[in-house]
């Protein structure tokens, strides 16, 4: 897996880096300190798995550089990891396309949790967002969690458990067809193009998906996702009772 890591400050690029090669001998990570310095690796090689973003560059505002890596590159997953944990800059970035939202104080194996979810086709979110229990935190401790070591990685078969059940939430397959090019935050003409269907067919179906996850807006059907995506995984890790 490779990932471009975009963060100005050196201490936390050099201490993410190392992170995020604790996940697997066959992770490869290329730090960039600019928003300039990530367009050139990109420019130069396209090939990136994931792409972890900070909010605060030197040379760009972070909102603006994602909403480029969106339209310059669909395909390339982003993960915003920020010093931010504020509601609004977590619905922006989800907003503008991200498929994940870190802040700097969470935990090692949130860090994992969050790229195993969206390496798996998931959306992570914090879970005090979205009403989670989390452990992640340390009261009165204001170091980053990611640059503690490396701890206990989370199971990864977790992830492959959470994926969304259409018998959940009532969806069709071809609205869970739309639901999960929503998820990759494409806009409407976009999912039609794919589908090859029409405009007007997929915002029925966005419509369809809307109700049956109960909720108003795409922003709103990401956040219910996530939720959904990330009490599963939490089941999923929980022992099996003994029934003796």
């Amino acid at each position: 897996m490779k990932v471009l890591l975009v963060d100005d400050h050196p201490l936390i690029l050099s201490a993410l880096q190392t992170v995020i090669q604790g996940l697997g001998d066959d992770v490869s990570v290329l730090g960039a300190g600019s928003a300039a310095e990530a367009r050139a690796a990109l420019q130069k090689d396209a090939d990136y798995d994931l792409v972890l973003l900070d909010l605060a560059l030197g040379d760009a505002d972070g909102f603006d550089v994602l909403t480029e890596l969106r339209a310059g590159y669909p395909a390339l997953p982003v993960v915003v990891v920020s010093a931010s944990d504020r509601t609004s800059d977590v619905i922006r970035a989800i907003d503008l396309g991200a498929m994940g939202f870190v802040p700097k104080r969470s935990s090692n194996e949130m860090l994992f949790d969050a790229l195993r979810m969206v390496m798996s086709g998931g959306l992570y979110v914090p879970p005090m967002m979205l009403g989670l229990e989390s452990n992640s935190t340390h009261e009165g401790d204001t170091v980053p969690d990611v640059m503690r070591p490396v701890g206990v990685q989370a199971d990864q078969s977790a992830y492959q458990k959470a994926s969304l059940s259409l018998d959940e939430v009532g969806l069709t397959p071809r609205q869970h067809d739309v639901l999960g090019l929503l998820l990759q935050g494409k806009p409407n003409k976009l999912i039609a193009r794919e589908l090859n269907v029409s405009v007007e067919t997929v915002k029925d179906h966005v419509a369809a998906v809307l109700r049956a996850l109960g909720v108003s807006s795409r922003t709103q059907a990401v956040l219910a996702v996530s939720q959904m995506q990330q009490k599963a995984a939490q089941t999923a890790r929980q022992p099996p009772t003994s029934t003796r």
